[in-house]
């Protein structure tokens, strides 16, 4: 991607929008699905904005909210990215079977299930909380 002029996180930001079929993100909506801040979210959005792949719009609800949206020219800028990945893919899993593709996901969808118990665990017994009181994400 860095041919690309794109960061990882700025790929991950389009992909998300391309998924809302022109309606947009709220900005917190966004930050929420990335796992970043609004304030982290709000630098990669002005970097991407500047270069023609979103756009900030109102809410058609909240007329003080922007909705964030791809461009025509994000569109295709997540299309060739797409495809180099999936280039990228196939080389990457030459040599790996089927089989020890489905194991792999197997073993990595249950570590998944496992955090996620843990997770729901710590926020029942009210445990890990920091000195702002929130329970950290695992």
């Amino acid at each position: 991607m860095g041919p690309r002029g794109i960061t990882r996180s700025q790929w991950w930001v389009l992909a998300n929008l391309s998924r809302h079929h022109g309606e947009g993100m709220m900005q917190t909506e966004l930050a929420g699905v990335l796992d970043i801040g609004k304030v982290a979210l709000g630098g990669l959005i002005d970097r991407l904005e500047n270069n023609g792949y979103v756009v900030r719009k109102p809410d058609p609800v909240d007329r003080r909210a922007k909705r964030i949206e791809l461009t025509a020219s994000g569109a295709e800028l997540l299309a060739a990215i797409q495809d180099e990945a999936s280039h990228l893919n196939r080389e990457m899993m030459k040599g790996i079977s089927a089989q020890e593709v489905a194991a792999t996901e197997d073993i990595l969808h249950r570590m998944k299930v496992t955090l996620i118990e843990m997770d729901k665990k710590l926020r029942r017994s009210g445990g890990g909380k920091d000195d702002g009181g929130e329970s950290p994400q695992l």
